[in-house]
């Protein structure tokens, strides 16, 4: 094994999940032994999260968009000490699992939302950092970042192909999400062998079309210096969503490395040997972490668990000094409505004369809109026709355009109905 702790926590990784794949003879080793470099700088030197609670309003984001690689995101969540353990790993793709074959929110610790129809990933990546932009411009105050966290997701050739990505980026773009930092994974394959089959456009042309900020790491494979770089000047763009291109090998290390072949079956025995011999670990042992890869994650995770703990000295202080606001935001992040919400809601009988159902949606939603201030709605290009715009609405845009503020919750989609 590697004695350089980073190169030895890739390299785990990129073993321990072409383990858990060769294990369910099911699942997709190429993009998890690709993207472990660009992972495990992200999760090691720049999430900010707390494993202890992975509820934590304020923690950072992340999305894997090419949820079929989703052997990454459990090994990184083990690692950092969320409620997955190594036999769940073990576990992977098997009845009632903690580990199924997609990400799934509501069943694993860690994991921020369902990923794996492509692109839709990326787009609900897009819709956080809306949420985030919402709330911060919402609650924060001079001296009190209540919220200030980034939105960060990992997407591969395929997510970037789909409509839906292309119409919510383009939305991001416009909106000047620079919350928002995208890695992609740009490692040529699919399932049907090159991109050059049918995609050959250059993506970060058409990103800064959309009004992104865009970089490219050459190396992804082995340029940690890079990635982490890059990861830096995204982060510290703040007016502008960032999109980095990052060069990998599917399946690195693998006999197949570079081809479809890597990209959604098992290694099988021998080549899954060669691969451990290659990276030093024991082809006769299986899912084993190192005592010292352990120890790197969990001092992140204890990192993310002090930012908490001063996050919440910070809140207690803000509820000193604007108590309104506070309990607002408290019953917000609790999930309650407020009290008596329903009492405006009209209320309608059999003998009343029929209307369209896109009146009534208007009248319900001017009702409520001032009464519930968390409703935040919009219109893909048909406002005047769906009646979705209550009176005094204000839009969701930045300042910078004088169309609105982020303080806003009238969303204009345009034309992009996915």
């Amino acid at each position: 094994m590697s004695s350089n702790i980073d190169q030895l926590s890739i390299d785990t990784i990129r073993v321990v999940a072409a383990d858990m794949v060769q294990k369910a003879n099911s699942g997709h080793p190429g993009a998890p032994m690709g993207c472990a470099p660009m992972a495990h700088v992200l999760f090691t030197q720049f999430l900010n999260a707390n494993p202890k609670n992975s509820k934590w309003i304020n923690r950072d984001r992340f999305v894997l968009s090419n949820g079929h690689g989703c052997a990454l995101q459990y090994v990184l969540l083990h690692l950092m000490g969320y409620k997955l353990t190594l036999d769940d790993l073990k576990n992977f793709r098997q009845m009632d699992a903690k580990t199924p074959g997609h990400p799934e929110n509501t069943h694993t610790d860690g994991v921020e939302v369902t990923t794996g129809p492509l692109g839709q990933g990326i787009s609900n990546a897009v819709g956080m950092a809306i949420a985030e932009r919402h709330l911060a411009a919402t609650f924060n105050k001079p001296d009190f970042k209540i919220i200030d966290n980034t939105v960060y997701a990992i997407a591969g050739d395929g997510c970037l192909q789909e409509g839906v990505a292309s119409e919510a980026c383009s939305l991001a773009g416009h909106l000047q999400l620079g919350n928002l930092v995208v890695l992609y994974d740009s490692n040529g394959i699919q399932i049907d062998g090159s991109t050059k089959l049918g995609f050959t456009e250059d993506v970060l042309q058409r990103y800064e079309a959309y009004g992104w900020h865009t970089q490219h790491v050459a190396d992804g494979d082995n340029d940690l210096a890079g990635l982490h770089r890059a990861i830096a000047i995204a982060k510290a763009e703040t007016t502008k969503p960032s999109i980095i291109r990052i060069d990998t090998t599917i399946g690195f290390g693998a006999a197949k490395a570079g081809t479809a072949g890597v990209h959604g079956s098992a290694l099988g025995a021998q080549s899954l040997a060669d691969v451990k011999t290659r990276f030093g670990f024991s082809p006769e042992q299986s899912f084993v972490v190192a005592d010292e890869v352990y120890k790197f994650y969990a001092e992140r995770a204890a990192h993310g668990a002090k930012l908490e703990s001063e996050w919440n000295e910070l809140l207690a202080k803000y509820a000193q000094a604007h108590p309104e606001l506070h309990a607002e935001f408290v019953r917000r992040v609790e999930g309650r409505l407020p009290e008596g919400w329903a009492k405006v809601l009209p209320t309608y009988s059999p003998s009343d004369k029929p209307e369209a159902t896109r009146k009534l949606s208007e009248q319900v939603i001017n009702a409520i809109a001032n009464v519930v201030p968390e409703l935040i709605g919009g219109s893909a290009d048909l406002t005047g026709s769906n009646l979705t715009r209550w009176k005094g609405a204000e839009d969701f845009q930045p300042e910078t355009t004088g169309l609105g503020t982020y303080s806003g919750r009238y969303l204009r989609y345009g034309v992009r109905e996915h």
